[in-house]
């Protein structure tokens, strides 16, 4: 634990007081805003596969099977934050999308109180609340602000835009989590409190794996960086917590976590673009950041957060350096503590000088990174409402397949193309290609050839009838230039027409 120290968010004053009070109220805007996101759930990325996931659950909590195609395969998605949404869903009845609107809530929830706790555990145990709410907010603002002028939008990353596409995913909880963990290091003392941690840690992992790498640093950090320096009996409590974890892990039934260290092919493919563009992406924080946790090194050479960033750092630089794209996933590791470290510098800083001129230098970069994200007050405000230059950075979100409900039932076989199979099984079919790397599915490459073969020029009619008869294929949802079989062709007949004139075709052959 370390001291408070004066600085400009101390409210000793009235000109502190004015400023506390200013930053929790910007802090209570963002929350507004995120609420906002929460009732819009603007629609990109995973969203249907975890809308998936949930209903395939609400069905079957015990034995739900792929979440995307109709294979008997376990799934790293079933996880158990997914299993309770699914009860969730199953036992209150509500549509998939209220329930992960619920579940949004829940992690902003988690999010939240996890940035309160851990923050607070920098702070002088009575430290007085207005200070405490204005600290937890400044720290908000640069985890969601302090980026880059480019968008850097990933699940599990904490920018402002990429929150508001990812607020209902699993990482957000699992990271939020990860605050709660990180606290529990910091102040665990007693058995049940690393137990209790070893429970927490095992969650995360289970529920985001890229996430629990992060929550892993982050906890090894807190504990390097103890003061004092951990005894024996600590010591011995946290292997005590780390093996019950690994045992919970290890039980878990649904899918193998340790299964999944042998993923790689389409996984590495795509988180190269992790190390793309990383100065425009993250150049705020680099400095801002930068500079914060200097500071907290000349004071205290085992800082936490100094810690915490340099193992993220060595990861992250070890991902690149190796071809190991998908290492990227634990930049947040190399980030969040730099952010934090910001928050707590202005809220805590020593020094007249340090004071007044970081304090500024923070106030325009986290400006510059508002305006930067600005667009997403699109997914809140329609766009007709914004200003030209808002509404130039706000990024439409995709406009699902609900039009193909009235038809399509749950347990369908659709085929389709990659991107409409990213969204279609969230309204209960199921596709006969995941539309996304499917780590667990034996037959993922041989579905991926017959989809392609349905649609590539120079295939027979026989061919392609043969995979829809291969795959018990109920309905084809295609554009007219997509290729396949016509819409004059006997095997198929077109029943509805989508929003941009993608076609649905009910399949008439056995």
């Amino acid at each position: 634990m370390e001291a408070a120290r004066e600085g400009p968010l101390t409210a000793g004053s009235a000109s502190g007081r004015l400023l506390a009070r200013g930053t929790a109220l910007l802090g209570l805007l963002l929350l507004v805003l995120l609420l906002g996101v929460v009732v819009r759930l603007p629609w990109a990325g995973d969203l249907g596969i975890h809308a998936a996931t949930v209903e395939r659950l609400r069905h079957d909590l015990l034995e739900p099977g792929d979440p995307l195609v109709a294979a008997d395969a376990p799934s790293p998605y079933y996880t158990p934050w997914t299993l309770l949404l699914g009860c969730l869903a199953k036992v209150t009845g509500l549509g998939v999308f209220v329930v992960l609107r619920i579940g949004a809530l829940i992690s902003l929830t988690v999010l939240v109180g996890g940035v309160w706790v851990f923050a607070g555990t920098f702070l002088e145990r009575g430290t007085a609340p207005l200070r405490r709410a204005a600290v937890t907010a400044l720290v908000l603002l640069c985890l969601v602000l302090l980026w880059g002028t480019t968008l850097f939008n990933w699940s599990g990353y904490l920018g402002l835009n990429s929150l508001a596409l990812c607020i209902a995913y699993p990482s957000t909880f699992a990271l939020g989590a990860s605050f709660w963990l990180w606290a529990l290091v910091r102040r665990a003392v007693s058995w049940a409190h690393f137990l209790g941690a070893g429970v927490l840690w095992a969650v995360i992992l289970l529920s985001h794996q890229f996430t629990g790498v992060v929550a892993s640093l982050g906890a090894l950090a807190m504990v390097l960086g103890a003061r004092p320096w951990p005894g024996k009996d600590a010591w011995l409590r946290l292997a005590g917590g780390l093996g019950l974890g690994l045992v919970l892990i290890a039980l878990w039934p649904y899918y193998s976590f340790f299964g999944l260290f042998g993923a790689g092919g389409d996984l590495e493919a795509i988180h190269r673009s992790l190390y793309r563009d990383l100065v425009a992406r993250l150049w705020l924080v680099a400095l801002v950041g930068g500079a914060a946790l200097v500071l907290r090194w000349r004071r205290d050479r085992r800082d936490p957060l100094v810690l915490f960033c340099l193992l993220g750092l060595v990861v992250f630089a070890a991902g690149g350096l190796t071809g190991h794209w998908s290492w990227g996933r634990v930049l947040p590791a190399v980030l969040v503590p730099a952010q934090v470290a910001v928050g707590l510098e202005v809220g805590g800083a020593a020094g007249r000088a340090v004071r007044v001129g970081f304090g500024w230098v923070v106030c325009g970069a986290l400006l510059l990174g508002a305006w930067a994200q600005s667009g997403t007050l699109g997914y809140v405000v329609p766009r007709s409402a914004l200003p030209s230059f808002v509404a130039a950075k706000y990024r439409e979100p995709w406009g699902g397949y609900h039009w193909i409900t009235p038809l399509v039932r749950y347990g369908d076989v659709v085929l389709a193309k990659t991107f409409p199979a990213r969204q279609i099984p969230a309204y209960g079919a199921y596709t006969v290609a995941p539309g996304y790397p499917d780590f667990f599915l034996d037959d993922e490459g041989a579905r991926e050839a017959a989809v392609r073969a349905y649609f590539a020029g120079g295939v027979s009619r026989g061919e392609r009838v043969e995979v829809l008869r291969r795959y018990k294929v109920r309905w084809v949802v295609a554009y007219r230039s997509d290729g396949g079989l016509g819409g004059g062709d006997p095997a198929l007949e077109r029943v509805a027409v989508g929003p941009r004139g993608q076609i649905l075709y009910r399949v008439v052959v056995g």
